[in-house]
């Protein structure tokens, strides 16, 4: 069986068709909603969605811990990650899967220099690349993208990765997990769709750099 895990914060007005539009590929749904202030939980319910909720706003990477380790207890054999925003496209999950199915990936990370429809804005661009660079410097994998919210696990890979940071630099502890376990990892092309809404959510470029760069200067001083 395998599960999409979808962590939400004051997403009403877009969780409802988001979780439908994954549901109609037969794929199950767990919404973690990280103490939103809006009808996140009401209109993921409404959709179809399991939902666990945390009653105070703890963070991108709390969101996705709480249900990862649903997805383990529940025994799901594929771990699917799915940003809540509506930047991703639910006729890929399949791609993202295939690999863990097929036995030649542990986790899969979605690359959106890999698709001909890349649209990155040049300032992101540029800030991902250099997220790119750290990561292979610190954590020897060499990927295309970063901070990706678009993964999948096999249900032996997550078992293992123990991640701890309860913010967005969730994204780069994870691929310190992969690498520190010797975890296989591939990327498959992905799409993501900018719009102002998902602009709006996200966190300013600047703010993204400081938290990569807290995180790597954790590393440091270990």
């Amino acid at each position: 069986m395998n599960i999409v895990v979808i962590p939400a914060y004051n997403e009403s007005s877009k969780i409802f068709h988001l979780v439908q539009s994954v549901k109609a590929l037969s794929y199950e749904v767990v919404v973690i909603d990280d103490g939103s202030n809006d009808a996140t939980l009401i209109e993921a319910q409404r959709a179809g969605a399991v939902v666990l909720r945390h009653f105070v706003n703890r963070g991108y990477g709390a969101a996705l811990e709480t249900g990862n380790q649903w997805a383990l207890r529940h025994s799901y054999d594929v771990i699917v990650h799915f940003d809540g925003d509506g930047q991703h496209n639910a006729e890929e999950i399949k791609d993202m899967i295939a690999p863990i199915q097929e036995g030649v990936a542990d986790v899969v990370i979605g690359s959106r220099f890999l698709s001909n429809h890349e649209t990155l804005p040049i300032i992101r661009k540029v800030l991902i690349k250099f997220a790119v660079l750290f990561t292979w410097i610190f954590s020897s994998i060499k990927l295309t993208d970063a901070h990706n919210g678009f993964r999948a696990f096999s249900r032996g890979a997550l078992a293992v990765i123990q991640c701890r940071q309860d913010g967005m630099s969730y994204a780069s502890e994870v691929i310190d997990q992969i690498a520190e376990h010797k975890l296989r990892i591939k990327e498959v092309p992905v799409t993501i769709q900018y719009t102002d809404y998902s602009k709006a959510k996200g966190e300013s470029n600047i703010k993204k750099m400081l938290v990569g760069l807290k995180f790597l200067w954790g590393k440091v001083i270990k």
